[in-house]
């Protein structure tokens, strides 16, 4: 589950994506091959989740009968994605708003993940997030690749393991990554501390209306013995490699974010984990920060207003094996 730490429009100008660094992995060269390609109607045949959400928002999880149904899980006739936000209906204050969360139906302990997105939901009260969640959480992991509340600007990536695991944020370790530090070292997350470990992603058109306006791009994170990377490039910088399907995260330069396995051992804290792709409202996160507190959030979303942009577009999701 997210946690407490945490269309395209091609006319518009483009931004360059960040000038690489060096990055200690860069020197090695692996090949990779794919495991598993999902675009399309793939993704309606994910799982969906439509119990109680587990970070308290103000959401109906629907079933896929449900959210098919309704115009919330569909896919266009360019074959994106759409997993919406119910945008329509007017709700008693305080009441439930019908949203979509869906998993992948393989789960992955390791791999190189590449998940081209045309836009993200944001604006008031909406809590996003594409992930990966192991089972008996935080036993078996969580990496959050995409996260933020909101019309946030930026992206914050977070792990979530049980405990014995942390974020090196020495000054030799902050060289391999590019993001800042969210300013909690442990990753461990329970019932009394949930925010993990995370990294913020402060570029531009990284997160939200921004990255919507630039017609999305693409997050690529890797699961590795030796760490968790994740990269993002916007829709003009995304490398050919990806594009071919021969992706080489050698040529990539520093990701944004860099887990080194030697302050938490990936082996260790992170299994068997699916891909989801959610959006929640106000809860533990949204709800908290959002102006006027959680009873202000709540009345919020009975405004269907507020959810014209509450929607995946989703062109991908690769998956590679070494």
């Amino acid at each position: 589950m997210p946690s407490f730490s945490a269309l395209a429009l091609f006319a518009l100008p483009l931004l360059a994506a960040a000038a690489p660094l060096n990055h200690t992995l860069s020197a090695r060269t692996t090949t990779y091959k794919l495991q598993d390609h999902y675009t399309g109607n793939d993704f309606l045949e994910w799982d969906f989740f439509s119990a109680p959400d587990p970070t308290h928002g103000n959401v109906n999880y629907l079933t896929k009968s449900e959210a098919t149904s309704k115009g919330l899980a569909y896919v266009q006739k360019d074959g994106t994605t759409i997993l919406a936000v119910d945008s329509t209906s007017k709700l008693a204050k305080g009441a439930n708003r019908d949203s979509v969360r869906i998993s992948s139906p393989n789960s992955y302990s390791t791999g190189l993940f590449i998940a081209d997105v045309w836009a993200m939901p944001h604006g008031p009260t909406v809590w996003p997030a594409y992930w990966q969640v192991g089972p008996n959480w935080p036993a078996g992991g969580e990496i959050d690749i995409i996260e933020g509340v909101g019309d946030s600007t930026t992206n914050q990536i977070t792990l979530h393991t049980s405990s014995g695991c942390s974020l090196d944020t020495a000054t030799s370790a902050k060289k391999l990554f590019s993001g800042a530090p969210t300013g909690q070292n442990a990753c461990a997350s329970g019932a009394s501390n949930n925010n993990g470990c995370g990294i913020t992603d402060s570029r531009p058109a990284v997160y939200g209306h921004q990255f919507n306006l630039q017609a999305g791009g693409v997050y690529a994170h890797a699961v590795e013995a030796s760490g968790i990377s994740v990269w993002h490039f916007p829709r003009n910088a995304i490398p050919a490699d990806i594009t071919a399907q021969k992706p080489d995260p050698s040529t990539w330069g520093t990701p944004v974010a860099f887990f080194q396995s030697s302050t938490c051992n990936v082996g260790n804290h992170f299994q068997d984990m699916v891909l989801t792709f959610d959006t929640t409202l106000c809860g533990d996160w949204a709800g908290n920060v959002f102006p006027g507190g959680p009873s202000a959030c709540a009345a919020a979303v009975a405004d269907p207003s507020n959810f014209q942009t509450a929607k995946w577009e989703i062109n991908y999701v690769s998956v590679y094996q070494s």
